[in-house]
């Protein structure tokens, strides 16, 4: 490595320090001196040229008593964004995220995606992004979908077979103009609890259900994939040998007894808000629905348990909308099941973020990446 080499690399460690310590929060020079251990003058040079990109602003000045007022630094409020996206067996989401981590808009829309053709899936995720970005400059864009991803396209996805072997980062990014990163939804969901805060701790599953049902696995701050990104694939765990058939052509798989559409089915309604209603007045059929769902929900937790030993499950999506009435049902079966123990070693918690994990999630991959690689920030 030549010394302009190094000295390039060692610029860009120092930005990536202090862009890493604005995502925590705003700070003047001197603050930000004192959290990341460079000098003011070093600071200057390193934030000139993303003030003057549009990265960066700086507050007026504030503050009393001695010494000279603190012009606070943080992300511009019009600064570049990152959007996030999701085709998912029965709606589209996007949303809008900032540098900072703030949420700029976001919006779900119904849809049955299973039959439609790949081409038009895109066309309308294009759409919803253009709406939401106007005229910003993005970042890039982040596409989850329910499926097992390699190299921007989707190689298998039992409940949206027609987006399988299609390059959809790249048709996206064609239909945009800019960089696409695909990416299945359940790390995605995983990832909104790691980026840009810790939610969750650092090892942890994140599970969610719409049809089908994802696992992400977070190990040490990592959203863990496997070597062929099949890890996390809970909803195709088998939990009765010879049970009911599923779409991806095994049997017995947990989501042919805890997908949301299963639950649905058996309380005998069509919407999660209709089953609330249902479960908030009692009815027999949405009670016992929503904990044999449980129950079969905590079989296929316990083995991803026994297998990780993480101290946290994370109900996400539907799963945390119903977390009140499917926990006592899945802690008792992880109670038995779980080597470890059960209560006493896994916690069980609704996720803060509702249904709209994914979507941050693919966004803050995207942001994610600009702060960790700042060079895509400067140039």
């Amino acid at each position: 490595m030549t010394t302009v080499d190094h000295l390039r690399q060692v610029r860009l460690g120092n930005l990536r320090t202090v862009l890493l310590a604005l995502v925590d929060r705003p700070g003047s020079r001197a603050d930000l001196a004192a959290r990341t251990g460079l000098t003011k003058a070093t600071l200057s040079n390193l934030t000139e040229p993303l003030l003057a990109a549009g990265v960066l602003v700086e507050d007026p000045a504030t503050g009393a008593g001695m010494g000279r007022p603190s012009k606070p630094l943080r992300f511009h409020p019009d600064g570049p964004v990152a959007v996030g996206a999701e085709i998912n067996v029965s709606h589209l989401a996007v949303e809008t995220l900032g540098l900072d981590g703030e949420t700029l808009r976001r919006h779900l829309v119904p849809a049955d995606i299973r039959k439609a053709p790949a081409d038009e899936v895109l066309d309308r995720v294009a759409e919803l992004i253009r709406e939401h970005t106007g005229g910003k400059k993005l970042l890039g864009a982040g596409l989850a979908v329910p499926g097992v991803v390699h190299d921007g396209v989707v190689v298998r996805a039992p409940n949206l077979p027609k987006l399988v072997g299609v390059p959809l980062a790249e048709g996206l990014g064609a239909r945009l103009g800019t960089e696409v990163e695909l990416d299945n939804e359940a790390n995605l969901a995983a990832l909104a609890h790691l980026w840009p805060k810790h939610l969750a701790g650092e090892d942890f599953v994140h599970v969610s259900a719409d049809v089908g049902i994802g696992a992400g696995v977070v190990l040490h701050g990592e959203v863990y994939r496997g070597a062929s990104g099949f890890a996390g694939e809970l909803g195709h765990v088998v939990i009765e040998r010879d049970g009911v058939r599923c779409t991806c052509g095994s049997k017995g798989c947990v989501e042919r007894y805890a997908g949301l559409d299963v639950i649905l089915r058996e309380a005998g309604r069509r919407r999660l808000d209709s089953l609330q209603k249902a479960l908030a007045a009692g009815d027999p059929r949405a009670v016992r629905a929503t904990h044999q769902a449980g129950q079969a929900l905590g079989v296929g937790l316990a083995t991803l348990m026994n297998l990780f030993d993480v101290p946290t499950v994370v109900l996400g999506g539907s799963y945390a909308v119903l977390h009140d009435h499917l926990s006592a049902a899945i802690q008792s079966e992880m109670d038995t099941r779980v080597l470890a123990g059960g209560e006493r070693h896994t916690r069980l918690v609704a996720s803060p973020l509702g249904e709209f994990a994914v979507v941050r999630g693919a966004a803050g991959l995207v942001t994610r990446r600009a702060v960790l690689q700042p060079e895509r920030l400067v140039g």
